[in-house]
């Protein structure tokens, strides 16, 4: 009988201490960032240019680490089995909804296991031809394909990349047939292109922007909702004669489900203020991006719309990732 009280004061102690833990204000410790991808891309950039003025307005150290792999799905395994406490959270891209249309098994739910925080920013594409293809507009780019049905190749980063998905879009609003030609990264294919080894690509626009203004390769518009701040004077592609097409290779920020939402609306406040800045938003147009703020709901009604486009183009195209 005697232990009883003992163990009873034990749980209440332990209660009290495990309530004390809780009750300290939030952040109390360093935050971890997992990049999902390699050090030199937009996901990359963004979690490096606002890590140090977070750690700032926070008062902790914010860590950035890359986890790279599997088209963003090994960082975010990664951070969907991390304590849900606000501590890890995860920057990855577009690839983190498109994944789910074209992978065939994910070790995590994308929608049950994170949190959205917010967007950072957006990276547009831009369409791009060689100068022997003969179109100059939207227009006769799709008339030349339906008159010469799977004859003109575009190139691609790699299967399920957004420069694929912007060409399987762009195929199932026009009903034209282009061949897709995966290559393993940016680089190759935009060599290729110049080359004239294949006709069209949905490029990035930091890798082929030097070779619009050279003369040597043709734009026909950017894949965004709204004009590029560093190529203003290129329309977008819906302004170009493809009216409701809009994609970019968005960058954004996520917390492991069940993370405290008095964490994330923190998180994503100080971010949002970080990317007023117009001083960060002349570097990110530098990297081909900009800033863009969506808060937690606003960013998470996004990445729902985004799943459901991306899961329609790929049934309509039978896409698999490899």
């Amino acid at each position: 009988m005697g232990a009883r009280p003992a163990a009873r004061v034990a749980v209440f102690l332990t209660l009290l201490l495990s309530g004390a833990a809780w009750a300290q204000p939030y952040p109390s410790k360093p935050i971890h960032i997992v990049v999902a991808f390699a050090p030199g891309g937009i996901a990359d950039f963004a979690a490096r240019s606002v890590s140090p003025r977070l750690a700032e307005a926070l008062g902790v150290p914010v860590v950035v680490e890359n986890k790279a792999g599997a088209g963003g799905i090994i960082g975010a395994e990664l951070v969907a089995k991390s304590a849900p406490d606000g501590y890890t959270l995860l920057v990855t891209s577009i690839s983190h909804t498109i994944n789910p249309a074209v992978v065939k098994s994910l070790p995590f739910d994308t929608q049950r296991d994170f949190a959205p925080v917010m967007l950072i920013a957006d990276a547009p594409n831009i369409l791009v031809l060689h100068p022997s293809v003969p179109a100059t507009t939207v227009a006769e780019l799709v008339e030349l394909a339906k008159k010469r049905p799977g004859e003109l190749n575009y190139a691609s980063s790699g299967i399920g990349t957004s420069t694929h998905l912007c060409g399987e879009l762009f195929k199932s609003m026009t009903g034209v047939e282009l061949q897709h030609v995966p290559y393993k990264g940016g680089g190759p294919a935009v060599a290729d292109l110049l080359g004239g080894q294949v006709q069209l690509m949905f490029a990035t626009l930091p890798t082929v922007l030097e070779h619009v203004r050279a003369g040597k390769l043709r734009a026909l518009g950017v894949t965004g909702a709204q004009r590029f701040a560093g190529a203003a004077d290129i329309p977008t592609l819906a302004e170009a004669g493809l009216p409701g097409y809009a994609v970019s290779g968005w960058s954004g920020m996520f917390a492991p489900a069940r993370t405290p939402r008095a964490a994330i609306e923190r998180v994503a406040m100080e971010t949002a203020r970080i990317l007023s800045d117009p001083a960060l938003k002349e570097r990110f147009v530098a990297q081909g991006a900009e800033p863009a703020v969506k808060m937690p709901d606003e960013f998470a009604g996004f990445v729902e719309a985004e799943m459901r486009k991306w899961r329609q183009v790929a049934a309509a195209s039978g896409m698999r990732a490899n």
